[in-house]
């Protein structure tokens, strides 16, 4: 009986042993595991290698050339150490929204959301794994924020694509001197294209332009909003909207058989359809974007303590099959567009 006993015990003490250390071993797996813990806003863990998810709002060659950009600088700097999972909302808010909610359940380490959708998509879908935002005109305009001074806080920061407004309107005025009247072709969806709307239209109203704005909710309403501000204005301005952007052939199908001439805010739009642009390189801003990764994902940054980075040096550019098409005198600090 005596033998039974202990016989009995000795399986118990074993069986306990076997439970504690597959605590031990679950408790160390589940700490160091995924990118979502070990991807909180400082990103300061030392890891061999991270994933990075990419939610790019659609296809077009200002947000490809910052993708191409964030990679590369990545690549750059670590190598085959990051692996990158890419995602192409294809202009579609929820499609983002989608593509966002994955990275987080795959545990990834950063997300780098490009253009205002998916930042708002990716801002919403976590608030623990770092966020970088590139193609991203004004961060407080996106994300609703007051007060905003430069550094969002919490989980996201990035880069702005935000050229000088003031200078765009007075290139206009130099460009086209003997217009009047100025429509402004947007999409109602896309929050920094209302604020670039806004504040053209103070700066082309106080050099004498009359300015009327003219919206579209999506891609099919794109060539009969752009006939409608042929029909009634000298010349078009388009800002840095994406949808308008991947809608530039159809834009210009419209425009050109009209003899409108536009003024673009960034280099992809104007060489599809624009006269003129003052524009950033969005490669380069891609790169800023990615050296910030960097920095969080080997922990030298705290994203939270992070300001927003903008593009300092935005270059005038033009098309020229189109201003000679059009017949427009252009200065000579202008560079042609290939």
């Amino acid at each position: 009986m005596k033998k039974k006993l202990l016989s009995l015990v000795s399986v118990l003490l074993i069986a306990g042993m076997i439970l504690a250390l597959s605590a031990c071993s679950g408790g160390g797996q589940q700490g160091g595991g995924g990118g979502q813990e070990s991807g909180e806003s400082g990103g300061g863990d030392a890891k061999d290698s991270f994933v990075v998810g990419i939610c790019q709002l659609v296809q077009h060659p200002a947000l490809d050339a910052a993708t191409q950009g964030f990679k590369d600088a990545i690549t750059e700097a670590l190598g085959d150490k990051v692996t990158f999972e890419d995602g192409n909302g294809s202009g579609d808010s929820a499609t983002c929204a989608t593509i966002c909610n994955g990275f987080v359940s795959d545990g990834v380490d950063l997300i780098m959301a490009n253009a205002t959708p998916a930042l708002q998509a990716a801002a919403s879908a976590t608030d623990s794994i770092p966020i970088l935002g590139t193609s991203v005109t004004t961060y407080d305009a996106a994300l609703n924020l007051e007060n905003f001074d430069g550094t969002v806080g919490g989980n996201i920061s990035g880069t702005s694509d935000l050229s000088p407004i003031d200078q765009q309107a007075q290139m206009i005025k130099d460009l086209f001197p003997d217009a009047k009247t100025v429509g402004v072709i947007y999409c109602t969806a896309e929050a920094n294209s209302v604020y670039q709307v806004e504040a053209i239209t103070k700066e082309l109203t106080a050099l004498g332009f009359t300015v009327t704005p003219y919206s579209f909710a999506d891609s099919n309403d794109v060539a009969l909003v752009t006939g409608q501000a042929c029909d009634e204005n000298d010349i078009l301005y388009i800002p840095t909207d994406n949808t308008a952007a991947s809608c530039a052939e159809a834009i210009d199908g419209v425009a050109r058989p009209a003899q409108t001439p536009i003024f673009a805010a960034e280099e992809g739009i104007c060489a599809a359809c624009g006269v003129a642009t003052l524009t950033i390189d969005y490669y380069e801003l891609g790169k800023v974007t990615g050296n910030m990764a960097v920095k969080i994902l080997t922990g030298e940054a705290n994203v939270s303590e992070m300001p927003i980075e903008y593009y300092t040096n935005p270059v005038k550019k033009y098309n020229p099959e189109l201003a000679e098409l059009y017949g427009v005198t252009i200065p000579d600090d202008y560079v042609a567009m290939e």
